[in-house]
């Protein structure tokens, strides 16, 4: 019963690894794409390859019914934040690498957390928002405004995209109380397809050869990473699960390394401490008030 136990609770926890290593290349192939095509076509591509295995998915597991929508506003405005999401992302990996965007992409917790606050009224106290104020820390340590860091506007676009990304998760919450998770990915990658297309349009660049094997790679490994995050907080505790959303520096570093024989600097690393310490630390309180509904800042 043990081992039937430990294995329950270790296989969500596989699948947020692996979830996190698709993940990271996917964003290979949006680097790979992003420096010969502009970003939102980019974004638009990135939604547009995943809609057919999404369908296929619902079509072989008898989920077509699963795909209708209720929340149509927030589909949209989850959409445009997509497109907004992943078309900045894209534009600042022209001229960063993965790891130094991921590190700054770590602050999305921390507005996450902050956002939830404001707009769907959930109990932050005193000790989450030192640990808010803590990594804030760490994204002006990977900045270095006064130096010549990477506050540039690669850097500010990371922001930008992880905003927007936060934005959308907050989203979510709402949608996912009426609508199925196999909606919510369809018609985000639809709709995300349809507005980024309208808005790549005028500038759009005809595809090549050399784009179908990037293309084809973040199909796959942005639809698989999708349904195994899914998996992973459906069958695991998220606080058990998201602290291994941040071995995606590990891999952006390796990435980097093995490819394009970069490395992220000190700084760079100790301002993702930072932005890690807080975000972990987000987590477990949450997992504390959880179990303890009596705690109290």
């Amino acid at each position: 019963m043990t081992s039937v136990a430990s294995g329950r609770k270790l296989r969500p926890m596989l699948a947020m690894l692996c979830a996190v290593a698709m993940f990271a290349i996917m964003d290979t192939g949006l680097k790979v794409l992003a420096g010969t095509l502009p970003s939102v076509q980019v974004a638009t591509l990135r939604a547009a390859s995943s809609l057919p295995l999404i369908v296929l998915y619902a079509v072989l597991a008898g989920r077509l019914s699963a795909l209708k929508a209720v929340h149509w506003p927030l589909h949209l405005l989850r959409a445009t934040l997509g497109v907004l999401m992943l078309g900045s992302f894209a534009y600042a990996l022209r001229g960063m690498s993965l790891a130094n965007a991921y590190s700054l992409f770590f602050v999305a917790p921390l507005i996450i957390t902050a956002m939830a606050a404001w707009f769907l009224k959930e109990q932050v106290d005193r000790k989450r928002w030192y640990a808010i104020l803590f990594g804030f820390i760490g994204v002006i340590v990977i900045l270095r405004p006064t130096g010549d860091g990477m506050l540039s506007l690669g850097g500010l676009m990371v922001l930008i995209s992880a905003t927007a990304y936060a934005v959308s998760a907050i989203t979510v919450r709402v949608i996912a109380r009426h609508d199925s998770i196999e909606s919510m990915m369809f018609w985000l990658c639809l709709l995300m397809t349809i507005i980024g297309g309208a808005i790549a349009a005028p500038n759009w660049v005809a595809l090549e050869t050399k784009h179908v094997l990037p293309l084809v790679v973040i199909g796959i490994t942005g639809t698989v990473a999708q349904f195994a995050v899914t998996y992973a907080f459906h069958q695991g505790e998220a606080s058990m699960i998201a602290p291994f959303e941040y071995t995606a520096l590990i891999w952006g570093v390796l990435i980097d390394w093995v490819l394009w024989s970069v490395l992220p600097d000190g700084i760079t690393l100790l301002g993702a401490g930072f932005l890690i310490a807080s975000g972990i630390y987000l987590i477990r309180h949450e997992r504390q008030h959880e179990e303890d509904p009596a705690a109290h800042p």
